[in-house]
């Protein structure tokens, strides 16, 4: 990819921040929004190249990466702790909704003869509980047909986009409202402001911390990448993925604790420009012509899999005294993986959720095939 497109993935972040400092409208829709819908746009209507689509990918995946361990570090892992027993009760709600659902939707969709709808109900509880690794697995494990396969994939992944955008700006208030309040974790409006306020990159007596801070994140991705490799090659190139993952929160969750960690006062904040990164390039490479070859019967089975699970996670969620945050946190775990948890938590102002959410995702990571696999095989033998 060409330094241009490199220019666009990582200044574009910076302009949304301008914005969100010097516009009433873009400061109310916040820097991650108007990051999403950037991308959205670009990669729909501003006419890059194939080439730059596909890249936005790679340059999401190595944004993330030296993301999460910065995020993880700047956290008080003690305090976290505290909201990491109702996450989980929420991410038990999440993956008892999406096995209903996709049951539900099984018996709907049954022939008798067929076994796409089998496999559609087991590629759904794979991906909502886990990610794109569980159903690379299961579309192993069960011989699903590739073109079914590409065409869940690519549905689920525009879903996906629409999910996250629709969560950050109208499911906010709304689950907040209809959910029990949070009451721990979140930040005053103290906080929030010296969070957001990047100023001091542009000091040059800050360039060394921020450049420690850098080779920190990339030698943080660079042990994590050759770790989860060699475990890959023990545990199968599929759990390449998950492993990364695990590793990277292991690693940031790790550095929390070291004593050094606070001299890196700008770690959270160059965390977060790395996700606002990560929130442009993953949102460009959601196209719309996803759809144009898509079955009916794909499209409306996955549709229905995530508002239906969608739907009755919170349900089961104010019926068992889960708060709205930590619904919002898991329900993005589950349905986008962990990677997203960042984006909504600090769309959320609650970046104390951020190791729940992360911990609750790598769980989702765990049981995904096991528990699509299995549905697939009752429900066929049914």
């Amino acid at each position: 990819m060409s330094a241009i497109f490199w220019a666009v993935f990582l200044t574009i972040p910076a302009l949304a921040i301008w914005l969100a400092h010097h516009q009433a409208w873009a400061h109310r829709l916040g820097v991650v929004v108007l990051c999403y819908v950037a991308g959205l746009l670009v990669g729909n209507f501003g006419g890059l190249p194939v080439a730059a689509v596909e890249s936005a990918e790679d340059v999401g995946t190595l944004a993330i990466g030296m993301a999460l361990p910065l995020l993880l570090m700047s956290l008080d892992i003690r305090r976290c702790s505290e909201v990491a027993g109702k996450a989980m009760l929420s991410m038990l709600l999440a993956t008892v909704s999406v096995v209903c659902v996709a049951t539900c939707l099984y018996f709907l969709f049954a022939d008798g003869i067929s076994e796409k709808p089998a496999h559609l109900a087991a590629m759904a509880v794979g991906v909502y509980t886990g990610g794109t690794p569980n159903l690379a697995a299961i579309k192993a494990g069960l011989d699903i047909a590739d073109t079914d396969y590409l065409l869940f994939h690519s549905i689920d992944t525009l879903l996906g986009g629409l999910y996250m955008l629709a969560m950050l700006t109208v499911g906010i208030p709304f689950f907040r409202r209809i959910l029990p309040a949070t009451t721990a974790g979140t930040e005053s409006a103290e906080e929030l402001d010296l969070e957001e306020s990047y100023q001091p990159f542009l000091q040059l007596e800050n360039v060394p911390s921020l450049l420690a801070t850098l080779c920190i994140a990339g030698a943080a991705v660079a042990a994590a990448y050759g770790l989860a490799n060699a475990l890959a090659s023990v545990f199968g190139e599929q759990t390449l993925s998950p492993l990364l993952i695990l590793v990277l929160t292991t690693i940031g969750v790790g550095l929390s604790f070291s004593p050094a960690r606070r001299r890196l006062k700008y770690a959270y904040r160059i965390g977060m420009y790395l996700i606002y990164v990560f929130c442009f390039a993953i949102a460009s490479a959601t196209t719309l012509d996803m759809l144009a070859a898509a079955d009916p019967m794909i499209a409306v089975f996955t549709l229905a899999a995530v508002l239906g699970s969608v739907i009755m996670h919170a349900l089961l969620c104010r019926l068992s005294g889960v708060d709205g945050d930590t619904f919002m946190v898991t329900s993005v775990a589950a349905v986008c993986s962990p990677p997203f948890v960042p984006l909504v938590a600090r769309a959320l102002n609650n970046r104390g959720l951020i190791f729940a959410g992360m911990m609750t995702g790598i769980v989702g990571y765990a049981i995904g095939n096991y528990l699509g696999i299995t549905l697939a095989l009752i429900l066929s033998g049914s």
